[in-house]
């Protein structure tokens, strides 16, 4: 079975970003005692987090103890299909933009990388307006041309690519920059694998079927309802998938955060959303990157 090799994965600013997010949830409890149950066993798995775990494994803690103690489980549901029917109305715009593009690749992947910035899990919010403004962006954003070369070189020399998705609304964009790969290197044969479950907002069958993502490209799922792609909590048939793969891509924060360092030819796809993150690559905030796990 694969590994990741232990890296650190959880930091200070990740407590502090937990209990921002979920400390104000005890007010959910039907009466103090299991208040304050339920804010000593956030506290209790914060404080015992190992520095090897990450934020979506810990995350996944927070979430059973809040169906146990106070019933409540976020349902994003509505929020994905609005996202979705927004971007797929968008769908022919960006799809005119990559054609027209002088690199339709490098444009295709602009979208890809922008469409991540739908997450209610890294932000309170998603601004509409703010996406448009990053959409208008694709056909000049710039990160690593080293990379990207090397990414067009492997593949060119693939002939299975596995892609991870992130976010609903963003498997839009996903869409076109898997259809764009699949023209510019016919020998690839592709599949797509989104969450088996259920998490924040993120992209499963029901959504990859919205937006008519099968007519691109074979979709399955990991059987997994966390966060990213933790290794052992995906099933057998997904796991062997990863590893015969050529190569990888890995959309959003929270794939980094689990992967990194698992020694696959991955190339992970994303917005720096946090302010952890934007640290992290002395970046200001909602800056896309393209990195390699075999040259971090």
């Amino acid at each position: 079975m694969s590994n990741v090799s232990p890296v650190k994965r959880f930091h200070s600013q990740c407590i502090n970003c937990l209990l921002n997010k979920h400390l104000g949830k005890a007010d959910l409890a039907k009466d103090d005692d299991t208040r304050l149950e339920y804010m000593q066993g956030l506290f209790k798995i914060l404080s015992e987090a190992s520095q090897h775990e990450a934020p979506p494994e810990v995350i996944d803690k927070i979430t059973r103890l809040q169906k146990k103690l106070l019933g409540f489980e976020e349902n994003f549901e509505n929020e994905k299909k609005y996202f979705n029917t927004l971007m797929l109305a968008k769908e022919n715009l960006m799809q005119g933009t990559v054609d027209s593009a002088d690199d339709r690749l490098h444009t295709a992947l602009n979208f890809a990388m922008l469409g991540n910035y739908i997450d209610f899990g890294a932000m309170d919010s998603v601004s509409e307006d703010k996406l448009d403004q990053l959409l208008a962006t694709a056909k000049d954003l710039k990160f690593d041309n080293s990379e990207y070369d090397t990414f067009k070189c492997d593949l060119s020399k693939a002939h299975r690519l596995i892609y991870l998705t992130d976010n609903c609304g963003e498997i839009v964009a996903d869409k076109i920059f898997i259809k764009t790969i699949l023209q510019e290197f016919p020998q690839i044969s592709a599949e797509v694998i989104v969450k088996g479950n259920p998490v924040l907002n993120d992209a499963t069958l029901e959504d990859a079927l919205q937006i008519d993502l099968n007519s691109v490209v074979k979709v399955s799922h990991n059987s997994s309802g966390m966060a990213g792609t933790v290794l052992g909590d995906i099933s057998d048939q997904a796991l062997k998938k990863l590893d015969s793969a050529d190569i990888i891509i890995a959309k959003g924060q929270a794939n980094f955060e689990t992967l990194r360092h698992c020694g696959k030819n991955i190339y992970y796809i994303f917005m720096c959303k946090c302010k952890l993150f934007a640290d992290r690559f002395n970046l200001p905030k909602f800056s896309g990157m393209l990195l390699n796990d075999l040259r971090m």
